[in-house]
């Protein structure tokens, strides 16, 4: 048997068992092995879990790690040892740190999968057989009953009233009425093929058969699975700190080769010159980058986790500080995944009701005012239609402290709606009453159909689809009486189901049939008494609309994708604060008709996407990829992963996200909280900053150094600064300075403003400027000093140049700490790391002045009182030049 591409839906049940080679009784043992050797376990391909060795070795996969372990072989080769050893030991220290990150991600992200193997019933040899699911092969009948996980694609060939949860796989909030007839219309998507089940979804309510069509990799899901394999999106600040990297190899070629042969040209030797621009290049290199770069996002990954956000990769997490929009999926995201009724059409009057998801608690309101509702009979009988007119409720689950749906999640709204009013299924239904007989809802149908005794009263309701239940109506219950159904009265409840869609609400109509037989048929059902309407939501999380105005103000687009219907969808993001007037709600049909690019150019407009399929999904992160748009994008779901992963950063959920999802994801956040995105954007802001702030400290000092042997040269002067004080300056000074920098506090306003992250250097315009102002006072001041000692005494005109550009480096660090704000109005002692090493720094500056041992290593000289009180002016001109330009940013902006 060769199984091809078929439209199982279209097929009849005959013609799928015979493309099949099946049949109603099931397979022998003997096919069933044969298949699993044809087309494998029914299994998706596992990804790799990486072992701590290959999470360590990954830290050093940077060219700014290679340029290091270079500079460090060649300081080695110069016979610095201790130097060399110095750099070495830092890139080992940032590997270490970096892996001890990951690897708490990996544990954790391993402990949140469920291990536990489903079991499956199937019809073997005619009989009923429970195997493992992975065990299931095409051409399996597997028997399907509430509760079930669906163990792969198949094609219902009974159905009684099977009810199926595909949120996860289609986004759709609503469950999903299933039914064995075929399907005629052609190239349906996964979410309107009716008569299938899928891999991965949970029968909510019913019972029936379905012959198995596709297994492991072949089903929908595993489509999805091979789609995630292929695609290759990098986390923004890796691209980053490669294009950072290029330009800083090209910068330590131009200016070292320069310096070189321009120290030649003025009649140095080789062997200095050598060793100079060697030095140089030390210096040039950032060697504290990494490390501070790991302690920076460590810090944040620390942070993120006390939010219950968990991060799986260090670089992620400022990656949505960089996120210019945010795609949110409406299904588990914005919403809880918990179907609530929420308003209530009864007697011309409109009712609202409070309450939190399946929680038997709430209260009523009528035009705004709380209510009693034991006062109002109409409202009663809605509960009363609503405890009678279900069978399926709710129960508290011990382990999650929750109240949780049984069976149909509707039904059980309904049921959790008719208990807050004080009706209690088990009371009602099992003491004072009894179920006659029902009409269960179908597709066909429409409606749900219950007979029950209560004493001696028959009571019959209906509840179901709108237009069905007003077709078969004749009369109105109206202050306690059924009265005719006027066409005018028709109209308006036409316009009341109309105005109650528009607000985002499923609308159930319910009725009483007052004159109905005890053992009801479908043929009976009629002449009804119209009573009103439930209106149902899957409710908004109480977070998302304060969230979604917070990311606006700091400058983020948030957007809605969802599978729902384009008024629901309107509905729920105009009240979550995405939708706005003017703006444009998209439908998958006119995503499909749009190229990419054509999609880039409407963007903008739009601000819901409705009706969309995984395969739009993707399109859309792609389109605003293509505007050159850092695209956060959330979900939970199986049809969520591709896109997961195609965006900048994906985000899932912890507690109802798929094991797909959180695999596929960069962030997986604990507690389903959308509020933690917009922390993780404050704090990949943050990180983002304090990078920058570290990045302007390094190479504006080494800026100053390289700008004053230049310019020595240029003057004709001798050297100002020796290879070992070079490398003392940029590991040892800078060392200790630009680690405590890394841990400033972070600043306040972070998401009140609109932020500009720069595509590729991690460095904007101000930035380069600043490091000019800061570079000029150095090389100015510190050729000044030299120039002022080197014809007295050479050595202690070294001395005065090393430690004039280290005093340089010291105040520079807190020139560094605040872009606009002067280092006056910042509050000194807030960084306390940056206290404790300017002290260190200064400390061992003086050793290196006066003990002798370091005195012979950099060649230098005590320095008198007098040195002092030149040196100290000079360096602290840095400070006055970065005031005077702040003043005017201040000023000016």
């Amino acid at each position: 048997m060769e199984i091809m591409d078929f439209s199982w839906y279209a097929k009849t049940v005959n013609g799928v068992f015979e493309a099949l080679s099946t049949r109603k009784s099931g397979l022998n043992e003997q096919e069933a092995e044969e298949r699993q050797i044809k087309f494998g376990l029914n299994k998706l391909p596992q990804s790799k879990t990486d072992s701590t060795l290959i999470i360590f070795l990954r830290q050093f996969q940077s060219p700014l790690i290679y340029i290091l372990f270079i500079a460090s072989l060649i300081v080695f080769f110069m016979r610095e040892f201790i130097d060399a050893s110095i750099i070495l030991v830092t890139l080992f220290f940032n590997a270490i740190v970096g892996t001890i990150q990951e690897g708490k991600a990996r544990d954790t992200l391993t402990a949140l999968k469920k291990f536990s193997e489903t079991e499956t019933k199937v019809l073997r040899n005619g009989e009923e057989a429970v195997i493992p699911d992975y065990e299931v092969v095409p051409g399996d009948i597997v028997i399907l009953e509430e509760g079930d996980k669906v163990p792969a694609d198949a094609r219902i060939i009974n159905s009684h009233n099977i009810t199926v949860d595909e949120s996860a796989l289609t986004g759709e909030s609503v469950p999903v009425h299933k039914f064995a007839e075929a399907l005629k219309k052609e190239n349906l998507e996964t979410s309107e093929q009716n008569n299938m089940v899928f891999k991965g979804t949970s029968i909510v309510a019913g019972n029936g058969e379905a012959v198995v069509v596709s297994t492991g990799v072949s089903t929908v899901l595993g489509e999805i699975s091979r789609e995630i394999s292929v695609i290759d999106t990098e986390i923004p600040l890796k691209a980053n700190i490669r294009y950072l990297t290029r330009a800083i190899i090209i910068a330590v070629f131009t200016i070292c080769g320069s310096i070189f042969f321009l120290g030649l040209y003025f009649g140095n030797s080789v062997r200095q010159m050598f060793a100079t621009v060697v030095s140089l290049a030390v210096s040039i290199v950032p060697e504290g980058l990494p490390i501070v770069m790991t302690l920076v996002l460590a810090t944040g990954v620390w942070r993120m986790s006390k939010r219950n956000a968990l991060v799986k990769k260090l670089q992620a997490v400022e990656a949505l500080g960089q996120a210019k929009v945010i795609a949110v999926d409406k299904t588990g995201t914005l919403t809880k995944n918990e179907v609530v009724l929420q308003k209530l059409y009864v007697n011309s009057k409109v009712f609202s009701v409070s309450g939190d998801g399946y929680e038997p608690f709430g209260e009523v309101f009528l035009q705004d005012e709380l209510i009693d509702p034991k006062r109002h009979h109409d409202l009663m009988l809605a509960g009363k239609i609503g405890a009678y007119g279900t069978n399926d409720g709710i129960v508290f689950d011990d382990e999650s402290k929750q109240w949780q749906a049984i069976g149909d999640p509707t039904e059980s709204a309904i049921s959790t709606f008719a208990q807050k009013l004080g009706f209690n299924n088990d009371d009602v239904l099992d003491k004072d009453s009894f179920r006659l007989s029902e009409i269960p809802f179908d597709y066909k149908n429409k409606f749900h159909a219950a007979v029950n005794k209560i004493k001696d009263e028959v009571f019959t309701t209906v509840i179901g689809a709108p237009e069905v239940i007003l077709e078969q109506s004749d009369k109105i219950w109206h202050d306690g009486r059924n009265i005719e159904l006027t066409k005018q009265k028709r109209e308006e409840l036409e316009a009341v189901f109309t105005q109650m869609s528009k607000e985002g609400l499923r609308v159930l109509a319910f009725a009483q049939m007052p004159d109905a037989p005890e053992h009801i048929q479908k043929k009976d059902v009629g002449k009804l008494s119209f009573v009103g309407y439930y209106g149902l939501k899957d409710a908004l999380r109480p977070e998302v609309f304060e969230s979604v105005r917070q990311a606006q103000v700091a400058g983020v687009r948030v957007v809605m994708i969802t599978g729902d219907h384009i008024l629901t969808a309107e509905a729920i993001a105009r009240e979550a604060g995405i939708f706005h007037d003017g703006e444009k709600v998209l439908t998958g049909e006119e995503i499909n008709s749009l190229s990419e690019d054509e999609l880039s150019d409407i963007l903008e407009g739009v601000s819901v996407f409705a009706r969309v399929t995984p395969e739009h999904k993707l399109k859309i992160v792609r389109a605003y990829q293509k505007l050159g748009l850092t695209i956060a994008m959330t979900g939970d779901g199986v049809n969520d992963a591709p896109s997961l992963v195609a965006a900048d950063l994906g985000i899932a959920m912890g507690k109802i996200g798929t094991e797909v999802a959180k695999e596929a994801s960069d962030i997986v956040l604990l507690d389903d909280n959308f509020k933690s995105i917009i922390s993780a954007i404050e704090e990949g802001r943050n990180i983002y900053k304090t990078i920058k702030k570290v990045i302007l400290y390094l190479f504006s000092t080494n800026m100053g150094e390289v700008f004053t042997i230049t310019g020595a040269l240029l003057l004709g002067l001798p050297l100002p600064v020796l290879a070992a004080q070079i490398v003392w300056l940029n590991l040892v000074t800078d060392g200790f300075l630009d680690v405590a920098l890394a841990m400033e506090p972070k600043e306040d306003d972070l998401l009140e403003r609109n932020f500009v992250h720069p595509k590729k250097y991690l460095l904007d315009n101000l930035t380069i400027f600043r490091m000019f102002v800061m570079a000029a006072p150095m090389t100015l001041g510190s050729i000044y000093l030299f120039n002022m000692f080197y014809q007295i005494d050479l050595i202690k005109a070294w001395t005065v140049s090393l430690t004039v550009l280290a005093m340089f480096q010291w105040f520079n660090a807190w020139n560094c700490r605040h872009e606009r704000k002067s280092i006056f109005q910042t509050n000194l002692f807030s960084n306390k790391f940056l206290v404790g090493a300017t002290i260190i720094v200064v400390v061992l500056q003086l050793l290196a002045i006066y003990n002798p041992i370091l005195e012979q290593i950099l060649n230098t000289t005590p320095l008198s009182l007098s040195d002092w009180l030149l040196i100290i002016p000079v360096a602290f001109s840095i400070i006055i030049v970065e005031e005077i330009r702040k003043f005017f940013q201040r000023r000016f902006a």
